[in-house]
């Protein structure tokens, strides 16, 4: 099955000035001694040029959904990861392994790519680890592996796989900038596509605390009273419905 791993084009972002983190990745890679080349991918660095915000976001409809301004950070990871999906594109490869410079890699990650592939046809996106996976309900189980979908958020673009038809319709659908990109690249109901989790994770991501897209323990982002963002609990409120609702209507929600 270690055959298959010879489809995936692989891509890692990392920003020019996270020499540390990519000195960190390069030495993780070279352990797993993976049979295909991961590609740096220099990130969007959204605090070095001002005018990202006014040429790629929707301002006020980010307001109106998150409950805050959008940070330069968020900018360039979105952009980041959009411009990887267009390198990905522009290749040959059917399927891309996507990373952020954060990931940790778990004992089993080669493998788990190995049954994630030979799973290929079911899904269109495979999250490899999260931020939030919440309310799990499995869709089939291969080699010790559950492949979920989730009632609840799925955010968190660490590690995941996604296939060329998915990257193509995300590249003409998410601009301008109207969310986080594990938001609105998540909304799977809303996107048409079949989003799955593999579980149990192999990865995690790690970044000691300190993000390049928030800063130190969350401090770049300011947000607004509680009774000022009700606008966002109504979106995060309604997306549970949304995504119940469709996996009713597409018979989803029986557990294995």
């Amino acid at each position: 099955m270690s055959k298959d791993l010879t489809r995936l084009a692989a891509w890692y972002i990392n920003l020019d000035r996270s020499t540390d983190r990519r000195d960190a990745m390069e030495a993780q890679l070279a352990a797993l001694n993976l049979p295909f080349a991961v590609t740096r991918f220099s990130g969007v660095d959204g605090r070095a040029d001002a005018s990202l915000a006014g040429r790629f976001v929707d301002a006020s409809a980010f307001r109106r959904q998150m409950g805050r301004e959008i940070l330069p950070g968020e900018i360039g990871v979105f952009l980041s990861h959009l411009r990887v999906w267009e390198a990905f594109l522009a290749s040959d490869a059917e399927v891309a392994l996507v990373m952020e410079d954060d990931v940790v890699f778990h004992d089993d990650f080669k493998s788990a790519l190995e049954v994630a592939l030979s799973q290929q046809p079911r899904w269109d996106m495979l999250k490899l680890n999260k931020i939030r996976a919440k309310v799990p309900v499995t869709q089939f189980r291969a080699e010790g592996y559950d492949f979920n979908l989730y009632i609840g958020p799925a955010t968190g673009f660490g590690a995941y796989l996604i296939t060329r038809d998915l990257a193509q319709k995300l590249v003409g659908r998410v601009l301008p900038i109207r969310l986080p990109v594990d938001y609105e690249a998540t909304r799977w109901w809303a996107h048409d596509f079949r989003l799955l989790g593999l579980e149990p994770f192999p990865s995690h991501v790690d970044d000691g605390g300190v993000s390049t897209i928030n800063g130190r323990n969350f401090e770049a982002v300011k947000k607004p009273p509680k009774h000022k963002r009700w606008r966002n609990y109504a979106m995060r409120g309604g997306n549970y419905g949304r995504r119940l609702a469709m996996m009713l209507k597409l018979k989803l929600l029986k557990r294995i």
